[in-house]
């Protein structure tokens, strides 16, 4: 079948520049996480020699390169977070995305969206993870979708933080035309760039079958801006995020996110998280079996002690107590 061919012809291309970049990627360091929130696409920006990358203002395209990866990721998981959508195409291996709600299990030959926020990767350490990666902006695609000659429906429905997609004729020709930038050692011009990326979000909008991706665009016209900061706040509580980048990804100033949610919520975002995960921790320990420590980094929470005290102020009874079945009726 013709979309077979297509795909094997872009698998085949990327896996040449995925054996150079590793020739790169000897003569530099490893990095190792940090025990806090890493921001990802600035961990990508920030290390050109580690991945053949192209940018224009906030979009980027890279090849993740899977020994690279495999040496990179010291631990089975690690905290990101990111202010930008991405879409990637895996080339091999496999990772698993694991949300506020829901986990993804994200293998081989597989397109997928991912919206902005914060998740864990649970990483295989047996084995690399090769990807090709599109960060690309909520303006720029608003920017993108205002520009089609037929208009996107206001009709927004449910979507997922992890969504895979339709890999469609269309979209796997786009890929192809997109490996041959990583075979040139010339830099395509950052116009040339720019057309590629709307050419992405075009030949994505334009698939009914991403249904999914489809209203999250629509969102993204058309939803009240109070909507969308309850859906950054709802999605992103149980992750050690700062109060910046809880703003940065509602797309607003500190000063305005903090003005913006206490109309909304009629308090303090800070007061507000700490409830949230308390009260995700209590789910975690009494519905889950979690252990104190899992509750409590599953929570958002940064230390054991700190939890602790919090759970007891909150709930009267230290989580210990409450894990002990005496102690299971004690909270109504």
């Amino acid at each position: 079948m013709p979309e077979r061919f297509i795909w094997s012809d872009f698998m085949g291309i990327f896996g040449m520049c995925l054996a150079r970049s590793f020739k790169l990627f000897e003569r530099f360091p490893v990095i190792h996480f940090a025990d806090v929130m890493v921001n990802f696409y600035e961990r990508v920006l920030q290390h050109p020699n580690y991945y053949r990358q192209f940018n224009c203002s906030d979009t980027l395209i890279t090849v993740f390169n899977c020994p690279l990866e495999a040496r990179l990721m010291k631990t089975r998981f690690a905290d990101l977070w990111s202010q930008y959508n991405y879409l990637f195409y895996v080339i091999e291996g496999r990772k698993i995305w694991h949300t506020a709600h829901k986990s993804y299990d994200i293998g081989k030959e597989t397109c997928v969206f991912v919206r902005k926020g914060a998740w864990i990767f649970e990483n295989f350490l047996d084995n690399g993870f090769c990807v090709v990666l599109f960060f690309i902006p909520d303006e720029f695609i608003c920017n993108t979708l205002k520009t089609r000659s037929t208009p996107l429906h206001n009709a927004i429905g449910k979507f997922e933080p992890v969504m895979v997609l339709d890999k469609s004729d269309a979209l796997s020709a786009f890929f192809l035309s997109i490996s041959s930038y990583f075979n040139d050692a010339h830099e395509p011009d950052r116009s040339l760039l720019e057309l590629k990326f709307k050419e992405l979000i075009l030949t994505l909008a334009d698939n009914p079958h991403n249904a999914e991706l489809l209203s999250y665009f629509s969102s993204l016209l058309h939803e009240p801006q109070h909507v969308s900061l309850q859906r950054v706040m709802d999605e992103n509580y149980c992750f050690n995020l700062k109060m910046e980048q809880y703003a940065e990804l509602s797309n607003r100033s500190l000063s305005t996110f903090k003005r913006d949610f206490e109309k909304i919520y009629k308090t303090a975002p800070g007061k507000w998280l700490l409830e949230q995960r308390l009260n995700h921790a209590l789910r975690l320990l009494r519905d889950h079996h979690k252990t104190i420590s899992e509750a409590t980094f599953e929570s958002g929470f940064e230390s054991v002690s700190h939890f602790s005290r919090s759970f007891k102020k909150r709930f009267g009874v230290t989580p210990s107590a409450f894990r002990q079945e005496k102690s299971l009726n004690v909270i109504q």
